[in-house]
């Protein structure tokens, strides 16, 4: 069984979403995610998308339960795949 690595890019819903708050959500039981990095990439007019970076093995469903996740969290307006790889 592979491993894949994913990066997403985390919309907040406002400016004033606290971008650590989301993160701190994210890595709260984990499951068989692994979360390795966070980024913080400005958009446009003070608003900032938080990007992360998790492995996780490559098993159907596992990808979008943690999307799903992480859209379930306050203040996250949309959760978009940047990449996905096999490693």
């Amino acid at each position: 069984m592979g491993t894949v690595i994913m990066k997403l890019k985390v919309m907040p819903s406002d400016v004033e979403v606290d971008l650590e708050k989301i993160r701190e959500k994210i890595v709260e039981n984990p499951g068989k995610v692994e979360v390795k990095d966070f980024g913080i990439q400005p958009i446009a007019f003070g608003l900032k998308a938080l990007i992360v970076v998790a492995v996780m093995p490559d098993e159907e469903g596992i990808n979008d339960q943690f999307i799903e996740k992480i859209q379930g969290i306050d203040g996250v307006e949309s959760v978009e795949v940047e990449t996905m790889e096999l490693l």
